[in-house]
């Protein structure tokens, strides 16, 4: 099979053109090997899919995975504790890693509830966590992707508050090693979405989470690797310094407009050069990336973000960074702005010059 180079969904190395992840990896697992309960909290389409799918493979030697995705519940199965509790089991079951490892009263007691979607409550389903992990040698991590999709749903609110009481009392019953949340939005924000009242907000009772340092941008080394596999291939006589250079000093990194310019490049611009990747870029600038939609719905949901994002973007003003700034928070976790030598800015040149430049996006802001 030919690889490209892809910008929807996640990507498989053995299908896509991608930049070496090992290194992330490894850090993201010494994170779980120290037990932790952290949440990947990044902007649309910033690699976490792909980095979740290539990290179960990379713990598989050493870990049991219960890998869920939540897109793949709908809008009834969080609509009672019994249809959740019967839909976790129903995909936990669809795992054959996990059908393979438990034992078959497990197994049996998993199937059961995932054919009966009135009879079992949270309990029951944590009953089985906790007997999942008593079966298995390999320690348990529990990961679960696209959170938001559960965003607006109490019961799901209800499991996690579970969850954290287990977690902190695994000490005391077996439970899993390590939890992994992944979405655009954290814990508190899911939290604030159906109870925001000022008591709540800094009363969470799920504010367990360490902090997920973990760099999930890509570096100029990295598109430079990818594009010598690319090279190998196709024989362009692109300098790939140069080129992977200049591909991060418009994006800083971030993976789909990285692969956007990529892909223009090799399926419609054919030339792997400075002049290729300007004139990618200004084809990105100019077409509705379902990315640049997501920004501006963002705004839309989260007004708070507009006036501070307007003032970086329009006055050249650069705040210094302030963590308990509500705002602040916001922009960083849409992926609008980063911290730059301890202030905030606009998060690359091409979402820089799209914001700026686009008349409707700019009264989007204003």
């Amino acid at each position: 099979m030919e690889k490209r180079f892809n910008t929807t969904g996640a990507c498989f190395p053995e299908q896509h053109y991608m930049v070496d992840i090992t290194e992330r990896l490894a850090a993201i697992k010494k994170m779980i090997d120290l037990g932790d309960y952290f949440v990947i909290n990044r902007g649309r389409q910033y690699g976490k899919t792909t980095t979740l799918n290539a990290l179960e493979t990379y713990l598989t030697p050493d870990y049991l995975v219960i890998s869920m995705d939540f897109q793949l519940l709908s809008n009834s199965d969080f609509s009672t504790e019994e249809r959740f509790v019967s839909a976790f089991a129903r995909e936990m079951y669809r795992n054959h890693l996990f059908r393979q490892t438990v034992s078959t009263d497990t197994k049996e007691t998993v199937k059961k509830i995932k054919s009966d979607n009135k009879s079992f409550i949270l309990a029951d389903l944590f009953d089985v966590f906790c007997d999942i992990c008593t079966d298995t040698e390999k320690s348990v991590v529990l990961l679960i992707d696209e959170i938001d999709t559960a965003s607006n749903n109490n019961v799901f609110i209800d499991f996690l508050g579970m969850l954290r009481g287990y977690y902190l009392r695994r000490n005391k019953t077996t439970f899993f090693k390590s939890v992994i949340l992944a979405g655009v939005r954290d814990i508190r924000n899911l939290k604030l979405k159906i109870r925001n009242d000022s008591e709540h907000q800094h009363n969470s009772p799920w504010n367990i989470a360490v902090e997920f340092d973990v760099n999930m941008s890509l570096t100029a080394d990295g598109i430079a690797g990818m594009l010598s596999e690319y090279e190998a291939d196709h024989n362009t006589g692109m300098d790939i310094g140069a080129v992977a250079q200049l591909i991060y000093d418009y994006t800083c990194g971030y993976p789909v407009l990285v692969s956007s310019i990529c892909k223009l490049i090799d399926e419609t611009i054919h030339e792997w050069n400075i002049n290729g990747v300007i004139a990618a870029v200004n084809q990105i600038l100019t077409t509705n990336m379902p990315l640049f939609d997501s920004l501006i719905n963002k705004l839309e949901e989260y007004p708070e973000m507009k006036k501070s994002l307007y003032q970086v973007l329009t006055n050249g003003q650069k705040f210094s960074y302030n963590p308990d700034h509500k705002p602040t928070k916001l922009l960083l976790m849409f992926g609008f702005v980063k911290i730059q030598d301890n202030g905030i800015v606009i998060a690359n040149r091409i979402f820089e010059t799209r914001l700026y430049k686009n008349k409707t996006l700019i009264e989007a802001i204003v």
